[in-house]
């Protein structure tokens, strides 16, 4: 009994001196907006090490935003992305996330006009600030867009979950999203920009990758 009551105490100690390391603490949050929260959703899905992607409102002032009134509320239309830094960096998500938008366009995307669309990254930490402002110059550097890019790089703040109508909008509605997609220009812009899109995207988009 003796032995029992030392390990007992000894197990006790240990837990109070080294608490569990909860699950969540190995994960990464990347919140992005790029225009039609849809589209940016879809580009991420599967993509390995990504747990999980939602489509929602940001940056506004306004508490509680629907659909119906984010925009007036000051928010854009963004993604929150649940990943794993083991199996996807967050440079190899901004890596992504640069090939589904125009950066010099920050009065919107493609079809979709105003400043709820405008294109953003929002950091959670001085190193996603770092790697946002390093990516972005990479970018600049290329030569691929005409005119500065106009991708803002701000401090993440609240994020509000959209509607459950818009998660996973691609698999909900796929003759609708496609149509919408299509119609956008968003697809002829990135495969005109960039070639060959991402297979998921392509998948997604109901087109055939080039």
């Amino acid at each position: 009994m003796k032995y029992l009551s030392l390990s007992a105490c000894l197990l006790t100690a240990l837990l109070l001196v080294c608490p569990p390391v909860h699950a969540e603490e190995k994960h990464g949050t990347a919140t992005l907006a790029g225009g039609c929260f849809w589209c940016v959703e879809s580009a991420f899905e599967g993509i390995p090490g990504v747990m999980d992607v939602v489509s929602g409102y940001a940056d506004g002032s306004g508490d509680n935003p629907t659909y119906d009134d984010y925009a007036e509320k000051g928010h854009v239309e963004a993604v929150e992305i649940l990943y794993d830094p083991a199996k996807i960096s967050y440079d190899g998500l901004l890596d992504i996330f640069w090939r589904q938008i125009n950066p010099a366009d920050g009065e919107g995307q493609f079809v979709d006009r105003g400043q709820q669309y405008r294109p953003a990254i929002f950091y959670h930490n001085e190193e996603q600030k770092k790697l946002a402002e390093a990516s972005r110059d990479k970018i600049a550097a290329s030569g691929k867009f005409e005119g500065p890019i106009a991708v803002e790089i701000l401090p993440a703040s609240k994020f509000y979950r959209a509607e459950e109508y818009h998660q996973d909008y691609y698999r909900k509605n796929p003759i609708r999203y496609k149509y919408y997609r299509f119609r956008s220009g968003r697809d002829q812009f990135l495969k005109k920009t960039w070639g060959a899109r991402p297979e998921n995207a392509a998948a997604h988009s109901g087109q055939t990758p080039a």
